[in-house]
């Protein structure tokens, strides 16, 4: 494959072609599109400053912090309509399906950490683009509500995100 730049040097356009595999090259030749120049050789420096190791041990990570999940009974997600402009809530119990527009939307599971309820959810949806989900899903694994774009559904018209898990707290009418 080769990768071609553009450059201007006053009134001279120069192209740069550079084949990706002699990126590692020790140097690179930038040839003018006017042939009574001559070609111009870039020198690279040592592999050594460009190395990916780092410069110092970093140690062990102790910060690392487990935090327990709970299951949700359901989930609450909302859907844009791109075309209109308009977006709908809908809640879903674990296991069930909706429609939404073209699409069918199937969660699995809704879990969420037990002190967090409402702001860190995710669920595991499968969502494909006809009733009977006779082809391959448009989208399956986990969306988490609080970074959608993580994990999203990549369609030209609709939009789908998780808002929050359901609770038998937030079910029975309780605050949470």
């Amino acid at each position: 494959m080769i990768r071609a730049a553009s450059l201007s040097l006053g009134v001279v356009s120069l192209l740069v072609a550079v084949p990706l595999s002699s990126l590692l090259a020790q140097s690179i030749t930038v040839e003018s599109l006017d042939p009574t120049e001559p070609p111009v050789i870039i020198e690279q420096p040592d592999d050594e400053v460009f190395s990916l190791s780092p410069l110092q041990d970093l140690g062990r990570v102790t910060s690392e912090e487990v935090t327990p999940v709970v299951k949700g009974t359901g989930a609450k997600l909302r859907g844009l309509d791109r075309l209109n402009g308009k977006t709908v809530d809908f809640e879903l119990e674990n296991g069930f399906s909706v429609m939404f527009g073209d699409l069918r939307v199937d969660l699995a599971e809704c879990r969420h950490p037990e002190d967090n309820p409402t702001g860190e959810a995710f669920a595991f949806l499968s969502i494909y683009g006809d009733q009977t989900a006779s082809e391959a899903p448009l989208f399956q694994g986990w969306m988490i509500a609080s970074s959608p774009a993580l994990s999203a559904l990549d369609h030209p018209r609709y939009d789908v995100w998780v808002l929050r898990c359901k609770t038998p707290v937030a079910e029975s009418g309780a605050t949470e």
